[in-house]
């Protein structure tokens, strides 16, 4: 792998301070820090006094592949990675076809080792009958992706006696997307007619996410099966947590909901369209007591491309979700650098809290031994979204104008450049650099 030398940084130590100096990889680690590292490399960078972190994990995206590449793709989805900073993501099973068995697992894990130029890893997904295939996939998944309610997709497990069996019989981390599937249909018929974006998220209400978020939780401790609760989004919900969260839980809160509210459907209409929906303002300032209070472990971003001609349809053909993986991180610097919160934080939420949860070794610190998955940042700098900059495959941004700052300026992988000076590395065919499964 070869040796990479980086001068005069801001480093972000695990208690959040800087410190000023040098880092060095070699064969993928980090192999020293310190105020100068004097050592020969293949290639030294010049930091020029930007800030240096450990690089984001993201634990939940959805990259479309296989069979809604024209939309998102596993080389595109990791470019975008590459660009917000992101080394590492775990990816949802509701491709098509979904992520059922453990042959459609292993082929995306194939997939991803001849185009992805991040870390990777992949959920299987949970149907009401196969519990064989999520037993047989325990080494080579991160983790059951249960969709608790409807979202895009086809996958969906709301009969109780398979949700129960799935808990008491599989032997993994679960993670839920918590929409009540009964109170869903229920309301959908109580709003029928009703075509204007914020009918959604009255259709899916907060009840809607309290009542099945209480009941993977009664799962979780019935069965003390290790839960992990997707997109975190109802006050209702962290009033459950905060009652009684077992050791064996965690959360995470995606930056709409800690970014964004219901109002954003008088300004992007049905572009705000996600599952769970967008919250009160209330409801969002709730998600940030939450993450501040470790109630809520970690920051994912659900990631969910979709083509603006998708997105620009009636209410009832409109997909939900947006992308996210390019913007996570330049958005909760911009919150760093109002002073709403501090770099300890920031390396908690982005990067060494999913590295624990997930059970990710290497991850999520910048000291000697660890995996050298790093991204550098300039804090100095502001610059709009803009959706030509956008790496994604569908093009476009629920920030579209906002001003952020923190945009990774190097983002690099296993002691590997994946992305500098705007652009995507590759080797000198101009083949994307290939990386490796995460290790859970």
């Amino acid at each position: 792998m070869g040796s990479l030398l980086l001068r005069d940084m801001r480093m972000v130590l695990d208690d959040g301070s800087l410190y000023v100096g040098d880092l060095l990889c070699r064969d993928g680690l980090i192999a020293a820090v310190d105020r100068t590292v004097n050592a020969p490399a293949d290639r030294v960078i010049d930091g020029g006094g930007r800030v240096l972190l450990p690089g984001v994990i993201d634990p939940q995206v959805h990259f479309r592949e296989p069979g809604k590449e024209y939309k998102e793709d596993l080389q595109t989805g990791s470019w975008a990675c590459a660009r917000g900073g992101v080394t590492s993501f775990l990816e949802m099973p509701n491709t098509s076809p979904p992520t059922t068995t453990v042959e459609r697992l292993e082929d995306k894990l194939a997939r991803a080792a001849s185009k992805c130029v991040v870390n990777y890893g992949f959920f299987v997904g949970a149907t009401a009958d196969n519990i064989e295939q999520l037993q047989q996939a325990a080494g080579l998944s991160c983790g059951v992706k249960i969709f608790m309610g409807a979202s895009t997709g086809d996958l969906l497990v709301d009969d109780p006696v398979a949700l129960e069996r799935i808990f008491k019989e599989v032997p993994r981390l679960i993670a839920v997307h918590a929409e009540d599937e009964a109170r869903i249909r229920e309301r959908t018929r109580l709003f029928a007619g009703r075509s204007d974006p914020h009918v959604h998220s009255q259709l899916r209400d907060n009840e809607c996410a309290r009542l099945a978020t209480a009941q993977a939780l009664e799962l979780s401790r019935r069965y003390r099966r290790r839960l992990h609760i997707l997109h975190l989004s109802a006050a209702e919900e962290l009033e459950l947590l905060r009652a009684d969260k077992p050791a064996w839980v965690t959360a995470e809160v995606i930056p709409q909901h800690l970014f964004l509210s219901t109002a954003a459907y008088d300004t992007i209409g049905m572009r705000a369209k996600q599952n769970p929906p967008l919250r009160s303002e209330a409801d969002r300032e709730a998600m940030w007591a939450g993450l501040r209070s470790g109630l809520i472990d970690f920051v994912a971003t659900d990631h969910a491309p979709h083509l603006l001609s998708e997105k620009d349809r009636d209410y009832a053909e409109a997909p939900a979700g947006m992308p996210g993986v390019e913007t996570s991180l330049p958005l909760m610097l911009t919150a760093l650098a109002r002073g709403e919160v501090n770099f300890e934080q920031i390396v908690r939420w982005m990067s060494r809290g999913a590295a624990k949860a997930y059970g990710i070794p290497n991850k999520g610190s910048l000291r000697p031994g660890f995996d050298a998955d790093l991204v550098l940042v300039d804090l100095e700098r502001y610059e709009p979204v803009r959706a030509e900059r956008m790496a994604s495959k569908c093009g476009w941004s629920p920030f579209e104008g906002w001003s952020l700052t923190g945009w990774p300026v190097l983002t690099v992988v296993g002691g590997r450049v994946a992305f500098e000076a705007g652009e995507v590395q590759t080797d000198t065919r101009g083949n994307a650099l290939n990386f490796r499964p995460l290790e859970f």
